[in-house]
């Protein structure tokens, strides 16, 4: 490969392998495309834990975002600790980890926490950890939409749960969140349409609430599939998270959205065990393992994906016409199918700037717990 490649990096040698490399420029155009389909920073509330670093969150808030989602309360913490004011849990906090939300929201009462409930429990776990720490949380309604993971369908008994929310005096209700993770359909067309009928019932529910005087604040929908069918709605907050890195299989899969891989998976030949064989030091430990092979697509084989022998925990084997043409210690540059499992895997991810790197950012949130 040229190195004029996009993936080059000058001084090589001396970042580890395996690594999780940034580029910088293919942030700042996916931040870009963030915004010019949103229309305003404002109406953004991209999910975090696609990426789990504080250094970008800054960048985001940079750029005019106010808003933040994340799936786990030491994500909540990080994006508070980088200057985020207002943030949602989007998963039910239960248990202890009502607890440990509440006691965040008490050490940072310059922010607006706010979490998911769909069952009269979750509210009762909620309105007990707010009462003991003296605070009110912010709290919406999940609904269900389809996906059929965590939420409740649009209904009485969803009626019920929002109007108990509204009532408690430790909470406070702050609308709703539905999420429509299962529309994955290649053609716009059939997405676009999949969506509007997901969100037909959604629409439905919240005039619904309003009717019976519980008012909407915020509509937090979807997520990076549905993004730009949910932007031409003013009404609502759109949080996806994968555009901000992407990965190839979003770019295969959703060839109408305008977002560029940014975040590479350094690796290096490591042995070559057969005349067509090569094997990388790439294993189930450093890309998420949860696909079908290939769980990484290398760019010096120009899109043509050799054959997996096998990966184990440190090692990725593949097959290949010639292995004498790949040199012990060679770097090879990956794309992950799936951005998001991947970066937890790291504990810090090297920025690279044109062709250079210029820094290294922590992933703090890879971490279940931070301080809370």
């Amino acid at each position: 490969m040229s190195a004029a490649t996009w993936f080059h990096v000058e001084r090589e040698a001396a970042l580890p392998s395996p690594s999780l490399l940034l580029y910088r420029q293919r942030i700042q155009h996916n931040l870009r495309e963030m915004l010019r389909i949103a229309g305003d920073p404002v109406r953004l509330r991209p999910h975090v834990k696609t990426h789990k670093m504080g250094e970008l969150v800054r960048r985001q808030i940079a750029v005019g975002i106010t808003k933040f989602k994340t799936a786990t309360i030491a994500e909540a913490e990080m994006c508070a600790d980088s200057g985020a004011k207002d943030v949602l849990i989007a998963v039910p906090c239960v248990g202890g980890n009502a607890v440990r939300l509440a006691k965040l929201a008490k050490l940072h009462p310059d922010v607006r926490f706010s979490t998911i409930a769909d069952d009269e429990e979750t509210v009762r776990f909620l309105a007990s950890a707010a009462q003991q720490a003296n605070i009110t949380l912010s709290v919406l309604i999940d609904i269900d939409c389809g996906m059929g993971r965590t939420g409740i369908a649009p209904g009485p008994e969803a009626v019920f749960i929002s109007s108990t929310i509204h009532d408690v005096p430790a909470l406070h209700f702050a609308g709703i969140h539905a999420y429509d993770g299962h529309i994955h359909e290649r053609d716009p067309v059939v997405r676009r349409q999949q969506c509007d009928d997901a969100f037909a019932p959604v629409i439905a529910f919240k005039e619904e609430l309003q009717g019976r005087g519980i008012p909407v604040q915020e509509l937090c929908a979807g997520g990076s599939p549905t993004f730009p069918f949910h932007a031409e709605h003013p009404d609502r907050t759109l949080s996806p998270g994968t555009t901000v890195l992407w990965d190839f299989g979003y770019t295969d899969q959703f060839p109408d959205l305008n977002f560029l891989p940014a975040a590479v998976l350094l690796a290096r030949v490591i042995s070559r065990p057969a005349h067509n064989r090569i094997t990388l030091d790439l294993g189930h430990k450093s890309v998420a393992a949860e696909n079908p092979h290939p769980r990484v697509r290398f760019l010096e084989f120009d899109g043509e994906d050799p054959t997996v022998i096998m990966q184990s925990e440190e090692h990725l084997v593949l097959q290949v016409e010639n292995a004498s043409r790949f040199r012990i210690g060679q770097t090879l540059h990956g794309i992950p199918r799936h951005i998001c499992p991947t970066v937890a895997l790291y504990g810090e991810a090297h920025l690279i700037d044109g062709s250079l790197p210029c820094d290294i950012w922590p992933v703090t949130a890879r971490n279940r717990c931070l301080t809370v």
